[in-house]
């Protein structure tokens, strides 16, 4: 792989088991399966929105996704947010610059030495915190940046 540490967003763990997301679900199972033999770090508040959606949006029944969840954790190396990592991204969020959550998501994996996150949910190119935007979907199957990210040297 190319050696870059990259993150995941939740959108892409709850795409992965949403047979109603199409192309995106298709894409999203991708992305998991290539990710994984990658420097992937995955952040404990991403597979924890994932358990929330997955169960409030009826999904997968609780204990499929907390199996699901648990088994993301033992695939990945996961990280958890530190207590300097809330403080700037409520500094982030007070500034207007992000949503508090996604700012915790970013400089979480930025402390973990992220240097991209793949979502759809931030601007596409930008970066905070040292950390890429890289939106997977962009332009409807996975985007040549996301492969960049997940394709060997």
């Amino acid at each position: 792989m190319n050696g870059e540490t990259f993150t995941l967003d939740t959108n892409i763990l709850v795409y992965s088991v949403d047979l109603t997301a199409g192309t995106r679900h298709e894409t999203a199972r991708q992305i998991m399966h290539r990710a994984a033999l990658a420097s992937c770090r995955l952040t404990l508040q991403a597979v924890s929105e994932f358990y929330a959606v997955a169960t409030r949006k009826g999904m997968m029944p609780p204990l499929e996704a907390a199996n699901f969840a648990s088994a993301a954790i033992d695939l990945f190396r996961a990280v958890p947010a530190s207590a300097g990592a809330v403080r700037a991204a409520l500094a982030t969020a007070a500034s207007g610059r992000a949503s508090y959550w996604d700012a915790l998501l970013i400089h979480t994996a930025a402390e973990a030495g992220c240097t991209a996150i793949l979502t759809e949910d931030l601007s596409d190119g930008s970066a905070l915190a040292g950390v890429r935007i890289i939106n997977p979907f962009a332009g409807g199957a996975l985007s040549a940046a996301a492969d960049a990210l997940l394709t060997a040297d």
